[in-house]
């Protein structure tokens, strides 16, 4: 049971980290804009930015109940949120790593419509959010890992 309990607490921080990561991310894509006349760039103006945002809000209500069950489990010692969190952290990972990827690609494609580097403080922002965001991910990633070791066994 104590390898369990460790477990759990490695998982809460992982969750934790991941929160923190999300939610500097948001911050810093929601003040991402930038204006040289006569154009003004905001992410909310690409489809891949809004997505990415999207992303980032779902992952941090659903990290947040996810931190909320953990510290729930870890007070009460039980285990009965095992399947919640296998099938969410599954989802929780591939959902911030899709959005990574969007927050990056559009990132690359817009950069290459400015060869005068005039929007860099617009793109250093949005990758430094993209980057917040691969970051989470990673988190999300290993927290699905234990929580698959868990769930195994559970079994």
């Amino acid at each position: 049971m104590e390898n369990s309990s460790g477990s759990r607490v490695t998982s809460l921080i992982l969750r934790i980290l991941t929160f923190v990561f999300l939610f500097i991310s948001f911050f810093i894509l929601i003040t991402t804009s930038q204006t040289v006349r006569p154009y003004k760039l905001h992410f909310n103006s690409y489809h891949g930015f809004r997505y990415m945002l999207a992303t980032i809000i779902i992952g941090l209500v659903f990290n947040l109940l996810q931190i909320a069950f953990s510290l729930f489990n870890i007070v009460k010692n039980g285990d009965g949120t095992i399947l919640f969190d296998f099938f969410g952290d599954k989802f929780l990972s591939y959902l911030l790593a899709t959005g990574a990827a969007a927050g990056f690609g559009v990132g690359v494609d817009l950069k290459k419509k400015d060869p005068d580097d005039l929007f860099r403080t617009f793109f250093d922002k949005a990758y430094a959010a993209s980057a917040l965001l691969l970051f989470a991910f990673f988190c999300s990633a290993a927290v699905s890992i234990l929580s698959s070791f868990a769930l195994s066994k559970r079994s």
